[in-house]
């Protein structure tokens, strides 16, 4: 007998990954529907008002390193979709005494200016970004696969384990380009030195250089808005407020993909999960957590050095050394006294953000999973390191504990914005050991989130690598949609 269904495909989640799996399955010709639990999509790429009308905060995601150089951003014209501003200065590490590393797009100005340690930081970087858009797609594939371009992935590989070990200084002569690279490995909440830290670090550092950090005009919100219209236009729907605790609540498709993580997908098949995936399931690991706090400003942030001002992103935390000390006392279970914070000024750049003369700041900081802790006056205290009086600017702030963190995206496990740790067993087992880590053992399941290859960021590539092999296996088809927007789409 024939199983009739109701559609080709359900989507559990409309985060970038779960749209990412949605609009290429409608592109296909199938007919999609997404469920999500919250009251608009968005997930890790929210915007909203947290602390004062008028005021836009990105909830997760703020700068977009990805967003020109994922496989998936481009197949689908991001930069064509929605409009960016992209910073001349992508990033930028204060020190104290007003000094600063700063990393303009232009990797001869970023080197010019770093004196004796110039010459190194532009020998290590020069390969990785002439050949970013191929670094991308080396490191958004599994990496149990052969590289298409392996002399690439050896260039990778070998600036990866030099500066993911104790060797990590020996290029170097001074502090302002070791600390440079460590602000950008931290993203990864990783101890340091460590080789996915690293690996990580110099792909970002990579794309600064290259095409820059790009920050959406309008918030993060406009990359989901772009996608939701997409998948309206190709006939898929949207339902929100629809939280789904079981795969017997969802109606009878061909083929069900979920962006949660395995913890989630263990609950959710219930009986119908083989015991065997459970159990590797249960193995897999989530890593330590973030504190958020966005600040509604009344004018923008003092920055001892001048040249701040123009810098989308800041990693502040001083050298390398104290980085490293910092992100390691969070992986033993403790919170630093001088922690690293993660901060971006979109408002600087783009104008939709608050009223006018008036500013947004999104800052974070590394705790230990599920603290409890509010790090406001940790984040305050290292902005005011390098910035004094930035207490006096702020008129609201809207504070997150790592617990609060989950609270908002069950996702984020204790605050975990990775949705698993990204060290380097992890990103092979991802979440299990396989060369197709999306598809389940269960007919028609499949993972699509943030816990399956290639990991956290916003890029779309596990929803995008999940749609591909459901088309693959359930519907017997290898060709790649095409995903580039009609001319009325364009900005």
């Amino acid at each position: 007998m024939t199983r009739s269904y109701d559609i080709d495909a359900t989507i559990v989640g409309a985060g970038p990954n779960g749209l990412a799996a949605a609009v290429t399955l409608a592109r296909a010709g199938l007919s999609v529907r997404v469920y999500e639990r919250a009251s608009s999509a968005g997930g890790g790429a929210a915007t909203r008002e947290l602390t004062l009308p008028g005021f836009r905060h990105d909830v997760c995601s703020a700068v977009h390193p990805l967003a020109f150089e994922s496989r998936f951003f481009r197949e689908f014209g991001l930069d064509r979709r929605v409009p960016f501003a992209v910073p001349e200065i992508s990033f930028a590490h204060p020190l104290d005494g007003g000094r600063a590393g700063v990393a303009h797009r232009s990797l001869t100005r970023t080197a010019e200016g770093l004196g004796t340690d110039g010459a190194a930081y532009a020998r290590l970087m020069r390969p990785l970004v002439e050949r970013t858009t191929r670094v991308s797609d080396f490191t958004g594939d599994t990496l149990l696969r052969v590289p298409r371009d392996i002399p690439t992935a050896a260039l990778f590989g070998l600036a990866t384990l030099e500066q993911g070990s104790p060797l990590w200084n020996l290029r170097f002569r001074e502090d302002v380009a070791p600390a440079m690279l460590t602000g950008v490995a931290a993203h990864t909440i990783l101890p340091m030195p460590g080789l996915a830290g690293s690996g990580a670090g110099l792909a970002l550092t990579a794309y600064a250089h290259a095409k820059g950090w790009p920050i959406p005009i309008g918030g993060s919100q406009a990359i989901i808005d772009a996608m939701v219209a997409d998948l309206i236009a190709h006939g898929g729907e949207l339902v929100t407020d629809h939280e789904v605790t079981s795969l017997d609540e969802l109606p009878p498709s061909r083929v069900t993909l979920l962006d949660v993580t395995p913890r989630a997908l263990s609950r959710i098949a219930g009986d119908r999960m083989p015991d065997g995936y459970r159990r590797a399931l249960a193995r897999f690991r989530y890593g330590n957590a973030v504190a958020k706090v966005d600040f509604a400003l009344s004018e923008p942030v003092p920055w001892t050095n001048p040249e701040l001002h123009r810098a989308g992103t800041l990693h502040l935390g001083g050298t390398r050394e104290e980085i490293a000390a910092a992100e390691n006392a969070v992986s033993h279970g403790s919170l630093p006294d001088a922690p690293y914070v993660l901060v971006s000024q979109p408002s600087l750049f783009d104008q939709t953000r608050a009223p006018a003369g008036q500013h947004t700041l999104w800052a974070y900081t590394h705790v230990p999973a599920a603290s409890r802790e509010d790090r406001s006056e940790a984040i305050i205290g290292q902005i005011e390191r390098f910035a004094p009086g930035f207490r006096d600017t702020i008129l609201s702030t809207s504070s997150r504990t790592a617990v609060e963190v989950e609270r908002h995206n069950p996702n984020y496990v204790r605050g975990d914005i990775s949705s698993g740790s990204p060290g380097l067993v992890q990103l092979l087992r991802r979440p299990v050991l396989s060369p197709d880590p999306w598809r389940t053992p269960m007919p028609g399941v499949y993972l699509c989130g943030a816990s399956t290859t290639p990991g956290p960021g916003v890029h779309g590539l596990p929803g995008w690598h999940a749609a591909l092999s459901a088309l693959r296996h359930e519907f017997g088809t290898r060709a790649l949609p095409d995903l580039s927007p009609a001319s009325d789409d364009s900005i």
